[in-house]
C-alpha cells in the first residue's frame, strides 16, 4: 500500500504517546515493504531526534498557526516569510513554550483548525494538500493521527480523492479540557467532521466504545488495533533493583496523577515503613508544568524525603530504557480514563510490573498481559497499600513482571500491530470503492 501518515509533533520536551505510537507504527509498516510518507504537523516529531522517521517538511508550523490565528496580516503573507517562522530552531523554542498559551487562545485555535477551509489557517491547509497532490503518486489511503485533524479531511478528499482513516487516542481528554464554550463547540464540530471519515481505528476496545458513543460512529466504521511497541530494545535487567524503586514515566503534570504518586510515596516512607524506597520521575515537562513541579518538590522537602526522589531530565530512548531497568514497579496514577498507557506497555516489556487505576484501558491491558495490579482510582491510601504489597514481596513483583513481559510479546508486538493496521486500511479502502 501507499499510505500517508499525518502526525502532530510535540517537540522533545515531554513524553508524547501519540508521537511514539505513530513513529513505531510507521517503521513497522515500512518493514512490511509498504510505502509510507510520514508528514509532521505543528512541531518537530519527538521520534525524529534519535532516528529520523518523517520524510516530509513540517506543515502547519506552530508559530505560523499562532500568528495566523491572532493577526489577519499573517494569513496573506508570502511563503518566503512563512518559511522563516517554520525554521526548526524557532519551532523547538516554541515547543518549550507549549502549554503557556491562554485557555481562550487554545480554544479559539482548536476550533479554527477544526473548521479547516473555513478556519484562519486555510493558507496552510491549501499548501499542505497541494504539496501532497504534487509530491508523489496518489496514495491508497491518508491516515490521520487523531480526530482533531478532522479539519483536513474535506480538502484531502477534494484534492486526492482517497479514503481517510483516523486513529483514535485520548482526544476526549483534550476536548473536555477546553474551557466553555470551546469544549462544547469542539465536540459539535468533531461530530460533524466524523461523518466524512471513512474509518476509525482505536487503540483499545475501551476507547473504541467511548468514541463510538461520543461521535455517533456506526459499527462498520469502527475498528480496534491495539497499540504495539518495538520489542527489540527492551532487554530487562538481570537482577532486581538493590533498593525498592517506584517509577513514573509521563509528562510531569497534574493530569497524569504525579501529585497522587508523591503523596503515596510519602505514606510508603512513613506509615508503611519502607524507609529505603526511592521514587524516580521521568518523562519531561512543558514550561507550564514548572510551578506544579516546584510545589511537589516543596512538599517532598517538608516531608523530609526529597533526597530519595529523582526528577530526571533525560527521557530519550537510551535514557528511558536505563530508567525502566532501574525500577521495581511503575505507576502513573491517571486522574481520568485514558485510551492506552504506552508507558505501562514499555515497563511490562522490560519485565517491570505496573500499578494503575481501574479505569479506561487499564483493566483491558492487565487482563491481556497479567502484568500488574489495579487499584481504586484517585485513592492515595489504596495506592500506597498496593505499592507496598509489591515492594515488600519481591517474588510476587518479579512474577507479575515476567507475566507482563510475556503478555506484551504475545499481544502488543508492533509487528502484529502493523500487519493489522495495513489489513484494516486495505479493508476500508476496498469498502469505499
Amino acid at each position: 500500500m501507499r499510505i500517508v501518515q499525518v502526525s502532530p509533533g510535540s517537540g522533545d520536551n515531554f513524553y508524547c504517546e501519540n508521537c511514539l505510537r505513530d513513529a513505531a507504527l510507521v517503521r513497522a509498516i515500512r518493514r512490511l515493504d509498504h510505502d509510507v510518507l510520514m508528514v509532521p504537523l505543528y512541531l518537530p516529531l519527538q521520534a525524529d531526534k534519535a532516528e529520523p522517521v518523517s520524510n516530509a517538511p513540517i506543515f502547519f508550523g506552530g508559530v505560523n498557526v499562532f500568528l495566523q490565528q491572532k493577526c489577519a496580516l499573517f494569513r496573506k503573507t508570502p511563503r518566503w516569510i512563512d518559511r522563516l517562522f517554520d525554521s526548526r530552531r524557532l519551532l523547538e523554542w516554541a515547543a518549550r513554550k507549549a502549554g503557556m498559551t491562554s485557555a481562550r487562545d487554545l480554544g479559539e485555535t482548536t476550533l479554527s483548525m477544526l473548521e479547516g477551509e473555513n478556519g484562519r489557517q486555510v493558507k496552510e491547509l491549501d499548501r499542505f494538500v497541494d504539496w501532497l497532490a504534487e509530491s508523489r503518486q496518489r496514495p491508497d489511503v491518508v491516515c490521520l493521527s487523531n480526530v482533531l485533524l478532522g479539519g483536513l479531511v474535506r480538502r484531502i478528499k477534494e484534492k486526492l480523492g482517497v479514503p481517510v482513516v483516523c486513529l483514535l487516542q485520548d482526544e476526549d481528554g483534550f476536548l473536555d479540557g477546553l474551557t466553555s464554550p470551546y469544549a462544547e463547540r469542539g465536540w459539535e464540530i468533531v461530530r460533524r467532521l466524523a461523518r466524512d471519515i471513512d474509518g476509525f481505528v482505536a487503540v483499545s476496545t475501551y476507547f473504541a466504545r467511548t468514541m463510538q458513543e461520543r461521535l455517533d460512529i456506526e459499527d462498520q466504521r469502527m475498528h480496534v488495533v491495539h497499540m504495539g511497541i518495538d520489542l527489540k530494545d527492551y532487554v530487562p535487567s538481570p537482577s532486581r533493583p538493590p533498593v525498592p524503586t517506584v517509577g513514573f514515566l509521563s509528562q510531569m503534570c497534574p493530569e497524569r496523577g504525579l501529585a497522587t504518586l508523591v503523596d503515596a510515596f510519602v505514606l510508603l516512607k512513613g506509615r508503611h515503613g519502607l524507609r529505603e524506597t526511592r521514587l524516580r520521575i521521568s518523562g519531561g515537562r512543558s514550561g507550564a508544568d514548572e510551578p506544579f513541579i516546584k510545589q511537589l518538590q516543596d512538599k517532598l522537602q517538608a516531608a523530609g524525603v526529597l533526597h530519595d526522589v529523582d526528577f530526571l531530565e533525560a527521557f530519550d530512548r537510551d535514557a528511558k530504557l536505563d530508567f525502566l531497568r532501574s525500577l521495581s514497579v511503575l505507576c502513573v496514577p491517571e486522574q481520568g480514563p485514558v485510551a492506552c498507557g504506552l508507558y505501562a506497555l514499555e515497563a511490562l516489556a522490560m519485565g517491570v510490573p505496573v500499578v494503575e487505576p481501574a479505569i479506561g484501558c487499564f483493566p483491558e491491558m492487565i487482563e491481556m498481559t497479567g502484568g500488574g495490579v489495579l487499584y481504586t482510582p484517585n485513592s492515595t491510601e489504596t495506592l500506597a497499600e498496593v505499592l507496598a504489597s509489591l515492594l515488600l514481596d519481591d517474588e510476587a513483583a518479579k512474577k507479575l513482571g515476567a507475566q507482563g513481559r510475556d503478555g506484551v510479546h504475545r499481544a502488543f508486538d508492533v509487528e502484529q500491530t502493523a500487519q493489522k493496521m495495513v489489513e484494516t486500511c486495505e479493508r476500508i479502502a476496498q469498502q469505499t470503492k
